[in-house]
């Protein structure tokens, strides 16, 4: 593929057209799932991870479309044809790609979308790609790394969108949340960690990141955390935008609930805070539903559904059983991500 006619156009984009990320409630045109294969860590629990995926693959395909990465994409799609009907098999598209693992958010493309710009042009997402480093070097994951430029050479809905190559700097899509009017959320666990990068001094890394965001400001949490977090405190576990100055907030930590009460939105306002199970903030909004993860608690899955049914009137909350990605230390936000839609 020759890059040159998008070099310029990206430059002439950037000239005319600001970018914003936008939040993962509006329009998405798909979603990416990394799927599991025997030389992943997932090796030992094959059948119920791969069950696991099955199931969220048919609730994604069912709303909108669905690319899966993977190095054997005939073998994944025999599987999925014995498993969903045939309306959903064809909203899905297979991309030959080797792998380390299947964390689709932290490796997969951060997509920017066009805030204004001159109407007259074609306006284009802006991919950003940034380096993946497993989490501050814990895994090998070279594969990883490289999965977003591969499918950007390969992906034909990708075609017109512009590429921009962040490969100096680590950042991963659970680490940060926007609420799609230029606020990000973030943690300083994370995001400041000198196994990311080595400057942590804030205001440098706040400077990058609103550069490379196209962000107005960001909101950093100082407490926060999972137990066997591999991750460093991603904020997709913790606490998430939704709509209407709406953050759901994982229940347990109540230093980081004092944080969150401090925060105001762009109009100086508190945020409506809504509290949710821990581990249950690792939820998905898709097209017209909420992928909820579910966890053979049903106290806790009815409570985390209501919750979500209360913020999302107009959305199917569609609970999925995802214990067996929390033996990995993830959940299901973690295994996918979503392209917004122009």
């Amino acid at each position: 593929m020759n890059f040159t006619p998008k070099i310029i156009t990206f430059v002439q984009n950037i000239l005319n057209m600001n970018y914003r990320l936008p939040a993962e409630w509006e329009p998405q045109q798909a979603i990416q799932l990394t799927w599991p294969h025997n030389a992943t860590d997932w090796h030992a629990t094959m059948q119920e991870v791969t069950q696991c995926y099955i199931s969220i693959a048919r609730h994604i395909s069912k709303h909108q479309n669905l690319w899966i990465v993977t190095p054997e994409p005939q073998k994944v799609e025999r599987l999925l044809r014995n498993n969903l009907d045939e309306a959903s098999l064809q909203r899905i598209t297979y991309y030959r790609i080797p792998t380390n693992d299947t964390w689709a958010r932290d490796h997969g493309f951060i997509t920017l979308v066009p805030n204004c710009g001159n109407p007259a042009e074609k306006a284009s997402r802006l991919l950003l790609d940034f380096r993946f480093n497993a989490w501050g070097g814990k895994f090998e994951a070279t594969l990883d790394n490289a999965v977003s430029r591969k499918l950007f050479d390969t992906n034909p809905y990708l075609a017109d969108d512009l590429y921009e190559d962040n490969l100096d700097f680590e950042l991963e899509g659970g680490s940060i949340e926007s609420d799609g009017h230029g606020t990000i959320l973030t943690t300083a666990q994370c995001n400041l960690n000198a196994n990311r990068r080595s400057n942590t001094n804030l205001s440098y890394i706040e400077q990058e990141l609103k550069r490379r965001l196209r962000a107005d400001r960001i909101l950093w949490l100082h407490h926060g955390g999972l137990q066997q977090d591999d991750t460093d405190a991603h904020i997709d576990t913790l606490a998430r935008f939704c709509p209407r100055d709406t953050i759901v907030y994982s229940e347990g930590c109540p230093q980081m609930l004092h944080e969150l009460q401090t925060f105001r939105t762009p109009l100086g306002k508190p945020y409506n805070l809504v509290p949710i199970p821990e581990y249950y903030a690792n939820f998905l909004i898709i097209n017209g539903a909420v992928l909820l993860p579910f966890y053979q608690d049903s106290e806790k899955d009815q409570r985390a559904q209501k919750t979500l049914q209360s913020i999302f009137p107009d959305r199917e909350i569609i609970g999925i059983d995802c214990s067996i990605l929390l033996t990995q230390n993830g959940s299901l936000h973690c295994c996918t991500m979503q392209y917004p839609r122009l």
